[in-house]
């Protein structure tokens, strides 16, 4: 099997592993020069466990500062341990930022990014008179009473296969625009009214994409845009300026990852 989708040797065994991880402080998923990565300190609980370096292939690239509550990688390793001791086992040698809630046997054929069937994201913005400090590492703040209901209408305009262009941030790969998003809305939380979270549910995203259509929709939220002005952005037509901020990084949460044959 080439390194692209895995890198199996003679009679290893590859795994799943489900992981939540606060990414604060973290460069994003994949390995860089320039930090610490969520790929990189796997890679180094994993080595510490089964004595040897094994690359973790994860099912996306979040960003600097993007946490997740369901992050999917694999991992081929080279001799078995019971499934369910495995989170215990890496656990124990991890920081308390990074935890792995589940660990699965899965054929060699399974490969985290190329069996993935979607991603559910979610942005939350405190919308309050003033930030929360416990939420300050996972939400955004926005003053200024948002139309939720607005929000959620526009929002509606994302569902179905469309040209995001006036949603990608330049830099980005230069790959198809077009992408499919089969649920987005948007909601106060009833036990957390000030708190509004944005869900979007798509089989595959560009890059910034979600953090832009939740700047799109904050605009809409404060009367800045309307869903005629997102629909017309989405026949491709509109630039990049023309849509909302890209918010910031630390309010976006990938919570799920969907695959036909993998259940925790």
């Amino acid at each position: 099997m080439s390194e692209e989708v895995g890198n199996s040797a003679e009679n290893s065994i590859r795994i799943a592993l489900l992981t939540e991880y606060d990414g604060t402080d973290f460069v994003g998923f994949q390995r860089q020069d320039n930090g610490r990565s969520v790929q990189q300190t796997l890679e180094e609980a994993v080595e510490k466990v089964y004595g040897r370096f094994c690359r973790i292939y994860g099912c996306s690239r979040t960003d600097s500062g993007v946490h997740a509550r369901g992050h999917v990688s694999h991992v081929d390793v080279p001799f078995r341990i019971p499934q369910e001791k495995i989170p215990l086992a890496l656990n124990a040698v991890l920081e308390e930022d990074l935890v792995v809630l589940a660990a699965q046997e899965v054929p060699e054929t399974f490969h985290a990014r190329f069996n993935s069937r979607g991603k559910h994201y979610c942005y939350r913005v405190r919308n309050a008179r003033v930030p929360s400090a416990i939420g300050r590492r996972n939400e955004a703040f926005v003053p200024g009473m948002l139309d939720v209901n607005a929000m959620n209408d526009a929002a509606q305009a994302f569902v179905g296969t469309h040209d995001f262009t006036a949603f990608r941030s330049q830099g980005g790969p230069d790959i198809t625009p077009i992408r499919t998003m089969k649920e987005v809305y948007v909601q106060r939380r009833e036990d957390d009214p000030d708190l509004v979270e944005i869900h979007v549910i798509g089989e595959s995203f560009l890059y910034n994409m979600v953090r832009i259509m939740a700047g799109s929709l904050v605009y809409v939220g404060q009367g800045r845009m309307n869903r005629k002005e997102i629909e017309t952005l989405l026949t491709g037509e509109g630039a990049r300026k023309e849509a909302g901020k890209t918010m910031p990084a630390k309010g976006l949460t990938l919570e799920k990852v969907f695959y036909d044959d993998l259940s925790w």
